[in-house]
């Protein structure tokens, strides 16, 4: 956000910045969740709902688990949320009492540990490299129940910052081990449908007692709605909407009824991620040719996590330099990782390929100038 602030800045000052920090689609709504929206509009009246969400909603989450992955959800265990972010607060408030460690990768999301931190959890980072494809593994769990117990694991496949996803059958052996252990496994599902290599899966596949947690704002353009779900155990469902009602109230309808929508636009949508697919092909194929040649597996997602240790060992000064002489901003990875973050960075190529392309140029340029 720093970054995001700073190149807001050079843009008012006449700058031309090329925007790849920021992870949300460069592509508006759907038309058909627009005109749901419109439509919702002229209707009249829009008010609070039930805490879990409009019941046409959730019939029809239940039913995308059963068209894209052939697992039965019941619809009484889809709960509406406002954003996946509120889907995180109500599992842990829901599933953890404070003090409770939870398990996280680094690099990994950082909101995952503020909010835990804020919500009296403690965070337990462990640190994934390419011996388990940047992935949590039972071994690495059971080395950190050596510290203290541990109450839940969260992962996200395919991830952000790196865009790197679990094999089906890795993620089925961590789901079971969880389970066997009697350790809450949160699943941030919320890259799927942006999937280039691999086979996506949902943790729904091995257990009904995970706790699953998407959203409608990447795949589906839908970021500014703040609209997302989570499929919970039947034990949670009723101390998660208990919690809502009381934070929350409910998700906004008007977001509701659009989300709808959303379900019947994938060929809309499916012309925006040919669009990530062909900015990802340009990205593996010039990146490394300018001289960042350190990248990790970019599965899904719409990021590129680069090791510019090679060359750099202060990310955050590096993106500062990037953006004031090339105009191109992107993350420093002092966020995803607090221990070795200084030497990586990454790349959202959400956007035009136009301006992925023209990014490119200007980082080829500027690189050659450094020496």
């Amino acid at each position: 956000m720093d970054i995001l602030a700073a190149a807001r800045k050079l843009e008012a000052e006449g700058r031309s910045i090329i925007h790849m920090e920021v992870g949300q689609p460069g592509a508006p709504a759907p038309a058909l969740v627009l005109q749901a929206a419109r439509q919702a509009l002229e209707s009249g009246r829009l008010g609070y709902t039930e805490a879990a969400g409009i019941q046409p909603l959730r019939k029809r989450i239940s039913r995308h688990y059963l068209d894209t992955y052939g697992v039965d959800v019941p619809e009484n265990r889809v709960m509406v949320t406002t954003g996946s972010s509120a889907g995180f607060n109500l599992a842990f408030l829901a599933a953890f009492d404070p003090g409770d460690r939870i398990v996280l990768t680094a690099p990994g999301y950082p909101a995952y540990r503020n909010i835990i931190r804020a919500l009296g959890l403690v965070p337990v980072e462990i640190e994934v490299g390419p011996e388990t494809r940047w992935s949590l593994t039972p071994e690495l769990i059971e080395a950190a129940r050596a510290n203290g117990p541990v109450k839940g694991v969260l992962v996200a496949s395919p991830a952000n910052p790196t865009g790197t996803m679990m094999a089906p059958e890795a993620l089925a052996d961590l789901v079971r081990y969880c389970e066997e252990e009697g350790i809450w496994f949160i699943s941030d599902e919320i890259y799927h449908g942006l999937v280039y290599e691999g086979q996506q899966a949902t943790a729904l596949s091995t257990s009904d007692t995970v706790i699953l947690i998407n959203s409608f704002s990447k795949y589906y353009c839908m970021t500014g709605w703040r609209i997302g779900w989570m499929i919970l155990p039947e034990c949670l469902m009723r101390p998660a909407e208990r919690i809502a009602q009381s934070l929350y109230i409910s998700p906004p309808e008007l977001s509701q009824i659009a989300a709808m929508a959303a379900f019947d636009a994938t060929a809309e949508l499916e012309l925006v991620k040919a669009g990530y697919a062909a900015n990802r092909a340009m990205l593996l194929d010039r990146l490394p040719r300018i001289g960042f040649d350190r990248l990790l597996p970019v599965d899904g997602a719409f990021y590129v996590y680069a090791d510019i240790g090679g060359f750099c060992d202060d990310s955050l000064g590096f993106t500062r330099a990037m953006l004031t002489e090339a105009g191109v901003a992107a993350t420093p990875g002092a966020d995803f990782d607090p221990v070795h973050g200084a030497s990586f960075m990454r790349f959202s190529f959400a956007g035009a390929t136009s301006d992925i392309a023209e990014a490119l140029d200007r980082l080829g340029v500027w690189m050659q100038r450094r020496g």
